[in-house]
C-alpha cells in the first residue's frame, strides 16, 4: 500500500456547475480535516456521508470556498484507501484555491491514472477492468459504453479466470506425473492434455471472434469519403453528422485538407474523413490536400467513393475504382435527383449491386440505405446482443493470440508424445499470457505505461 496522500481535480477543467477534487491515501481524512470547517470535524464523521461547510486557510482561518465534502473510509472506496471528495463551485479560480491549499499540506498532485492504479494495486479491480475505465470514458456510442461497462464489472475477467483455472488443473496433473512417473500412463496423460488444451483454445477462439467487432466499437470505423471535386463529399459528411461541419460551394477545390468528424450510425461509431477532391492540380495548397487525401484513403477501414450520377465516369474515378477493389468500400451514386448519365454497367464490373448506394444528399434521400449498408458490411446487419463479451483492447487480443499459439504447440507436442516436462513449458506460458491480461503476471513497466494513458484525476 502507498503511504502518501494524493489529490487531483476529477472533473473537466473550465467553468461548470460543480468541480470535484479527489483526495486519496491512508491519511487523507486527517490531512484534509484542518482545511474544512463544518458542523462536525471530518475525523469524527461516519464513512460514506456528505457534509456542508467551508474550506479555510489554516494560517488565518479565512474562508476560501463553500463546499460539500464526501468522506469514504477504506477499504470501501474506489482506491481501497481513505478518500475525500471536495465538491466546489465549478470555476477555475475556486478549484485553484482549493488545490493550492491541499498541496501546501502533506499532499502531492496525483499522476495520470494514479487513483485507478491504486484501485488495481489494492485488489479492488484487475488490469482488464482498469483498462475498461478508459474505454468507458472514451466511448463514442451507447453500445461501446455498454461493452466497456460490462468489462468494468468483470465480464472479461471472469472468462479469463475460468480459462486459467483449467490450465492450473493441467499444470497440477503434469506436476504429479513428473514427480511420480512410475504411476504415469503416457498415452492417457497425452489425451488429457489434448482435451484440456482444446477446451481452452475453444474458449480463446470465442473471445477472438468478437475482436474485430470489439475493436470497431472501441475505436470506430475510420471512414474516408473520397471522390473528384464537387461530387458531394462535404455535403455527405454534413448529412451524416447532421450539422454543417464542412464548407460546401460549387467551386472545385473548396476542401483543401482532411476534415475529421465522429458520428454514430446504427450504434456503430464512425470516424469520418472528408478529403480533398482527388484530381491533377497546379495549386500548391490543393496539391498538399490531395496527397493527404490519398494517405487517408490508404489507411481507412471503410471507403465511401462518391460519384456524380449526373456525369459520366472520369478517368480519375476509374483509377480510384481500380484501387478500391478488394477493400471494404461502398459507392455513393450522388445527385440522383438529376437526370442520370453515369454508366452503371461499368460500376457493376468493379462492384457488386449491394455495394452501390443511390443517393441525393441534397434531397436527403438514401441516407437510411447507406447506414444499413455500412451496418451490413461490418456486422452482418446488426450487432450481437445479449451478454456477449467483446474483446476490444489491442493488448488483450495480442495476448489471447499468443496463448492460443502456446496451447496449440502443447497440443501438437502431446500428440507426438513429446516428454511431458517439455509440454509443461507451453502450458505454463499460456497461463502467464492470459494472466497478463488481468494483471496477475504483468510487469511494473507495463502497468506504468497503461495507467499513464489515463487523464489526471482518474
Amino acid at each position: 500500500m502507498h503511504s502518501d496522500t494524493i489529490a487531483a481535480v476529477s472533473t473537466a477543467l473550465g467553468e461548470g456547475g460543480i468541480a470535484i477534487i479527489r483526495v486519496s491515501g491512508p491519511q487523507a481524512i486527517a490531512e484534509v480535516a484542518p482545511l474544512f470547517r463544518g458542523k462536525t470535524p471530518l475525523t469524527e464523521v461516519e464513512s460514506h456521508t456528505v457534509h456542508y461547510g467551508h474550506i479555510i486557510s489554516p494560517i488565518d482561518g479565512e474562508r476560501m470556498e463553500e463546499v460539500l465534502v464526501t468522506v469514504m473510509k477504506g477499504p470501501r472506496s474506489f482506491t481501497t484507501e481513505d478518500v475525500v471528495e471536495i465538491s466546489a463551485h465549478g470555476g477555475v479560480i475556486s478549484v485553484r484555491r482549493v488545490m493550492d491549499l491541499l498541496l501546501q499540506c502533506d499532499i502531492r498532485l496525483a499522476e495520470p491514472g494514479e487513483f485507478t492504479k491504486r484501485a488495481f494495486l489494492g485488489g479492488r479491480i484487475d488490469l482488464s477492468q482498469a483498462e475498461a475505465v478508459i474505454d468507458l470514458i472514451r466511448s463514442k456510442s451507447d453500445r461501446a459504453f455498454s461493452v466497456a461497462l460490462k468489462q468494468v464489472s468483470g465480464s472479461l475477467s471472469d472468462r479469463i479466470h475460468t480459462l486459467r483455472h483449467t490450465l492450473i488443473e493441467m499444470l497440477a496433473h503434469i506436476e504429479v506425473n513428473i514427480d511420480y512417473p512410475e504411476h504415469d500412463v503416457e498415452a492417457l496423460t497425452a489425451e488429457f492434455i489434448k482435451d484440456k488444451s482444446s477446451e481452452v483454445m475453444d474458449g480463446i477462439n470465442k473471445l477472438l471472434k468478437t475482436a474485430n467487432e470489439g475493436k470497431i466499437l472501441r475505436e470506430g470505423i475510420t471512414t474516408a469519403i473520397v471522390g473528384r471535386p464537387n461530387v458531394g463529399k462535404s455535403s455527405l459528411l454534413n448529412a451524416l453528422a447532421r450539422d454543417n461541419k464542412a464548407i460546401v460551394t460549387d467551386i472545385p477545390g473548396t476542401t483543401r485538407d482532411v476534415i475529421e468528424e465522429y458520428v454514430t450510425i446504427n450504434n456503430i461509431p464512425l470516424k469520418l474523413l472528408d478529403t480533398a477532391g482527388i484530381r491533377e492540380t497546379m495549386d500548391v495548397v490543393e496539391k498538399i490536400g490531395v496527397e493527404r487525401s490519398k494517405a487517408a484513403f490508404s489507411d481507412a477501414d471503410l471507403i465511401l467513393l462518391v460519384l456524380n450520377a449526373a456525369d459520366e465516369l472520369h478517368e480519375d474515378e476509374l483509377a480510384l475504382m481500380e484501387q478500391i477493389q478488394g477493400r471494404q468500400a461502398l459507392v455513393i451514386m450522388n445527385k440522383m435527383d438529376l437526370p442520370s448519365r453515369l454508366e452503371k454497367d461499368k460500376l457493376l464490373s468493379y462492384f457488386s449491386e449491394s455495394s452501390i448506394v443511390p443517393m441525393s444528399v441534397l434531397e436527403e434521400e438514401g441516407l437510411d440505405k447507406l447506414e444499413e449498408s455500412i451496418s451490413e458490411l461490418f456486422f452482418g446487419g446488426k450487432l450481437e446482443s445479449g451478454d456477449l463479451t467483446y474483446v476490444s483492447n489491442v493488448r488483450h487480443i495480442a495476448l489471447l493470440k499468443k496463448a492460443y499459439k502456446s496451447l496449440q504447440d502443447a497440443y501438437e507436442a502431446a500428440d507426438m508424445l513429446v516428454p511431458i516436462d517439455m509440454i509443461q513449458i507451453d502450458v505454463r506460458l499460456a497461463w502467464e499470457q492470459l494472466g497478463e491480461i488481468i494483471g496477475d503476471t504483468a510487469a511494473d513497466s507495463l502497468l506504468d505505461q497503461i495507467f499513464s494513458q489515463f487523464c489526471l484525476g482518474k
